[in-house]
């Protein structure tokens, strides 16, 4: 997998985990600041999307994804 597609693999799954903890119906519900997790990761694909710079791709990059360009 390349550094882009890793990147959107881990921020859809903080998503749907953040979720999962922050919803009171969900059934591993722990506290609803989680979702405060949740708007954090979608502001950084926010940006991510402006700027065609995200932190997470970065990181992967130095872990030794390759970049995919």
């Amino acid at each position: 997998m390349t550094s882009w597609q890793l990147t959107r693999v881990v921020a859809g799954t903080f998503i749907l985990l953040s979720l999962a903890l922050g919803i009171p119906g969900s059934p591993i519900f722990h506290n609803q600041w989680w979702l405060a997790f949740t708007a954090f990761v979608g502001v950084n694909l926010l940006q991510s999307g402006l700027t065609r710079w995200c932190l997470m791709e970065t990181i992967m990059r130095k872990l030794g994804a390759s970049s995919g360009n």
